[in-house]
C-alpha cells in the first residue's frame, strides 16, 4: 500500500435495515473518499450471527445502491473469514499477547469502571487459577497512554490498561471478537482511510494495539457525529430507528450532508441522486464535519 493508492471503506452490521444515523456514516466514507478519488470498499461485519437478521445484508446492498453508493471489488463477509482471524490470534499467542482466561461475565466484570463498563481485573493473566478451564481469549495490554490525532474528534488519548483492561479477541463461544476482525480485514482489503461513527471511537486505541501487535499498518480515522434522542441514546436500530425509504433517496441524502456540515443548497432538493451526491464530492469539507449534534426529539424516523 503506497500513498498513491488510498483506499476507504464501509462496515456494515447486517442486524437490520439502515436508518437515518447509519446513513450519516455511510455518507460521509462515501463522500470522503470519492472527493480525493479513493477506492471505496464495502464489508458486512457479520461475524456476530445471533445479532443477524436474515435478509438485511442484501438490504442494505440494495439501499446503498438506492442511495446512489457504488462500492470498488466484492463485498467481503467476515462470516467467510474465519480461518484469517485463526491465524492472527495464533501469532498474537506466539508473541505473548493474548492469554486465556477461564473467567464468566460476572467474574470479568468485578474490576473498576472504565470508560464502558467495568475493567477485567487481571484474575488470568498469569495464568489459570488451579481447577479453571480456558473460557475466552483476552489481549494483554500494557501501562501507558495511547494517542492519535482523530480527523474530526481531535486528540485522542486513553489508557487502555486501565480504561479498559485486557480486552477478549475471541469469546467463549469460540466466536472470534470485532476488535480483532476489523483489524484483520482492514488491513486485508487495504484500508488506509477509516470514517465512521463516533461511537467507535473509544474502540479505536483497542485496535491501533492490535495492528501494532500483528504488525499491521494503522488506516487514518475520522469519527463523525451520532444522531441521538433528547436523552443522549445513540439513535439505532435498537431504539426504533424506522428503516431509510429506498423510494426517496434524495431527502435523506441531504439530511445527511446538512446534518455533517455541509450545507446543501435548497434547489438540491428538485435534483436526482447523481447530482447531490456529485455537489457533495465535489464540495465536501471535512473541517465543516461537527464534533456532536443537538439531540433530536424525535423517537423514529427516516431521513
Amino acid at each position: 500500500m503506497t500513498d498513491a493508492e488510498p483506499v476507504g471503506r464501509y462496515a456494515p452490521s447486517p442486524s437490520g435495515p439502515l436508518h437515518a444515523g447509519s446513513l450519516l456514516a455511510a455518507v460521509a466514507s462515501f463522500v470522503h473518499a470519492r472527493s480525493r478519488g479513493t477506492r471505496w470498499v464495502l464489508r458486512m461485519d457479520d461475524i456476530d450471527r445471533g445479532r443477524e437478521v436474515p435478509g438485511a445484508a442484501d438490504d442494505i446492498l440494495h439501499t446503498l445502491e438506492a442511495f446512489g453508493m457504488t462500492w470498488d471489488g466484492p463485498v467481503l463477509y467476515q462470516s467467510r473469514r474465519l480461518d484469517a482471524y485463526q491465524a492472527a490470534l495464533e501469532q498474537l499467542r506466539e508473541s505473548g499477547r493474548v492469554f486465556d482466561c477461564g473467567c464468566t461475565r460476572r467474574e470479568a466484570q468485578t474490576g473498576p469502571t472504565g470508560i464502558e463498563g467495568p475493567v477485567y481485573p487481571g484474575t488470568c493473566r498469569d495464568g489459570l487459577p488451579p481447577g479453571r478451564a480456558p473460557r475466552s481469549v483476552r489481549f494483554r495490554t500494557t501501562e501507558g497512554d495511547l494517542a492519535f490525532k482523530d480527523g474530526i474528534q481531535g486528540e485522542v488519548v486513553q489508557n487502555p490498561a486501565a480504561d479498559v483492561g485486557d480486552f477478549v479477541v475471541r469469546r467463549a463461544d469460540y466466536q472470534f471478537a470485532y476488535q480483532l476482525a476489523v483489524v484483520v480485514d482492514d488491513a486485508a482489503q487495504g484500508v488506509t482511510e477509516v470514517v465512521r461513527g463516533a461511537d467507535l471511537l473509544t474502540s479505536t486505541p483497542r485496535q491501533i494495539l492490535l495492528q501494532q501487535a500483528l504488525s499491521l499498518p494503522v488506516p487514518a480515522y475520522w469519527h463523525v457525529p451520532l444522531i441521538t434522542h433528547a436523552d443522549g441514546r445513540k439513535f439505532s436500530k435498537s431504539e426504533g430507528a424506522a428503516a431509510l425509504d429506498p423510494l426517496r433517496p434524495v431527502p435523506g441524502l441531504l439530511a445527511a450532508l446538512d446534518r455533517l456540515g455541509q450545507s446543501p443548497p435548497a434547489d438540491l432538493a428538485a435534483e436526482n441522486v447523481d447530482t447531490v451526491l456529485a455537489w457533495a464530492i465535489a464540495n465536501w469539507r471535512v473541517d465543516s464535519v461537527p464534533r456532536r449534534l443537538p439531540p433530536t426529539a424525535e423517537t423514529a424516523y427516516a431521513s
